[in-house]
């Protein structure tokens, strides 16, 4: 499936349009993807950035169309502007993976992917998290252009709980001098929306477990969203340094060569 449909999908409707009339100065920077083989369930996310508010907008289009303004992790960076054209549609995705994991005799299924498609260093580039059976995280980054791997690893789920704030977790609260704003503020909104639904719903067991896992599952969201912006960031950084030792090999070689063919000196 490709990108572009849910872009459509997206320009189409009032909410973005709004959007649109309020801030002429947003720009498109990612698209937030979670593929679940086991439940058979997507979720669907295009995000803007608001230079006049150092925020992004998040727009979910799967029923209808959700707009979420969050802060940015790192308010001082400026993310870099995402074309929706790609050469990797979202269902390719699962078989790539697949491929690279046969090469590394990876043998676990993979459940779930959470994908994060950016442009980094003008490269669009899809950062990937994936749930594999046997408890374990496969994380990777694919180039767009190439459709290669540049990276894969796999650790244990349980290491990848411990990295995260404990307020990052459903059912376990940090300190209140810990909480991030950025935290506090979803938490809030999942709890308003927990109440209105409750409202609904009326005060039935049946309502009231779908509005918990309604609110499980958006903080569950948020927490995968703040673990891979970090992730994003060290990407940056190693694609960078990548280029600098690419850089630098390339003069030793050329180096090496002039010296290899110099002619020798006649007596």
């Amino acid at each position: 499936m490709k990108i572009k449909p849910y872009f459509e999908r997206l320009s189409a409707s009032k909410e973005y349009r709004d959007f649109q009339k309020e801030h002429s100065d947003s720009f498109m920077i990612a698209g937030f993807f979670i593929l679940d083989f086991e439940s058979g369930k997507s979720l669907h996310q295009i995000d803007y950035y608001v230079p006049s508010k150092k925020k992004i907008a998040a727009f979910t289009i799967d029923k209808g169309v959700v707009m979420q303004m969050l802060d940015m992790m790192n308010s001082k960076m400026t993310p870099e502007k995402l074309d929706i054209k790609t050469n990797i549609d979202l269902d390719a995705l699962q078989g790539i993976l697949e491929d690279e994991m046969k090469n590394r005799s990876i043998t676990e299924e993979i459940k779930k992917i959470i994908a994060i498609l950016q442009t980094v260093d003008g490269k669009k580039i899809w950062n990937l998290n994936c749930v594999l059976s046997g408890m374990n995280i496969l994380k990777a980054h694919i180039d767009d252009d190439s459709q290669t791997v540049l990276k894969m690893e796999k650790s244990s789920i349980m290491d990848y709980i411990k990295r995260m704030p404990a307020g990052a977790i459903p059912g376990m609260k940090a300190p209140q001098s810990q909480q991030s704003p950025q935290m506090k503020q979803p938490q809030m909104q999942v709890q308003q929306e927990a109440e209105q639904n409750g409202e609904e719903q009326g005060a039935g067991e049946e309502g009231e477990s779908e509005i918990e896992s309604g609110e499980e599952m958006k903080e569950k969201i948020i927490a995968l969203k703040n673990q891979l912006k970090a992730e994003e960031e060290k990407l940056n950084e190693e694609l960078k340094v990548r280029a600098k030792t690419d850089k630098s090999k390339s003069v030793k070689q050329a180096k090496s060569k002039q010296t290899k063919f110099k002619p020798a000196k006649k007596k």
